[in-house]
């Protein structure tokens, strides 16, 4: 039996990762009371005796967290964008070649970002293997449904009289500075982050990540991605298109990734599918935690 404790549990990644654990038989909850939930003292305690904890907090609130935890024993998860690039962080996508490994043994777990999650599983291994350079300038287009954004966000768009904006897709981060741009780069080990365009969209979840190239081998990327993920939570699936359509929503309320190609040698679109709450958030929270616990990474997980 091993004790979690989840700092943040009220919002919404750290209310999935709350759930699906309740259902679980080797792992114990602790949890505070409303009162003490802001408490330093009670959650210092409560972080500190867990055998695993899981920060959903913002940036800030996860450093101070760290800062907390006395027992060298526990095992921690941030959820947040405070730690993905920080020395002694180990980045949580265990699909990246060598990356469980550096999980299952490491006590700091940066969980990916959403966006970030889809970029990565595309770029990085054709960086890896020589197919895209470190120096290419790439850009990237990519849908969330409207849960990725939070509570506030699920609030505005499902609540009544809601302004008829939200009724289209709407592009954000136009300055180019999203969050997600820094570990993107890092991971892919790239000289430059992408050119990135985030769309978040009236649906609730999914997320469909797309990296346009030109004048690559289409046979030797798809082969490529059909050996580089066999076995994992990402696969590659050849032609997965509805009929010539790719919805945004086709992984909701799943946990896994599915990855293809379409178009030709001259352009070409590769296109990652996933549930921004799912692989894209608490998914990949858990499946780090059962690595790290040394269950099947599959566990509790809907893929």
């Amino acid at each position: 039996m091993y004790s979690v404790f989840i700092d943040g549990s009220s919002g919404t990644t750290g209310l999935r990762i709350r759930e699906r654990l309740g259902e679980r038989s080797d792992i114990q909850l602790i949890t505070l009371s409303e009162e003490l939930r802001k408490d330093p003292k009670a959650k210092k305690e409560a972080l500190s005796s867990a055998d695993v904890a899981f920060l959903c907090l913002p940036d800030a609130a996860a450093v101070e967290s760290v800062q907390l935890v006395e027992n060298p024993k526990t095992a921690i998860i941030d959820t947040s964008t405070a730690h993905r690039t920080s020395e002694g962080w180990v980045y949580g996508f265990p699909e990246l070649s060598g990356q469980k490994e550096k999980i299952a043994e490491s006590k700091r777990i940066a969980n990916p970002g959403c966006h970030a999650s889809g970029f990565i599983a595309l770029v990085a291994p054709l960086v890896q293997h020589g197919i895209v350079s470190k120096d290419e300038l790439l850009s990237c287009f990519s849908l969330t449904g409207y849960s990725g954004g939070g509570k506030k966000m699920i609030a505005e768009y499902e609540s009544d009289g809601r302004s008829k904006l939200l009724d289209a897709p709407r592009m954000y981060a136009l300055s180019q500075s999203h969050k997600h741009l820094k570990e993107m780069q890092a991971m892919c080990r790239l000289d430059a982050a992408p050119v990135f365009c985030p769309i978040v969209a009236p649906y609730y979840a999914g997320m469909e990540v797309t990296v346009p190239l030109f004048n690559r081998n289409k046979q030797e990327i798809e082969q490529l991605y059909s050996e580089y993920y066999a076995g994992g939570l990402v696969r590659f699936v050849k032609d997965d298109s509805e009929d010539g359509f790719l919805s945004a929503g086709a992984l909701s309320t799943r946990d896994d990734m599915i990855i293809s190609v379409f178009g030709s040698d001259e352009r070409m679109i590769l296109v990652a599918r996933f549930d921004n709450l799912g692989k894209g958030a608490s998914g990949a929270a858990l499946q780090n935690m059962n690595i790290l616990i040394g269950a099947d990474e599959r566990t509790g997980l809907n893929v």
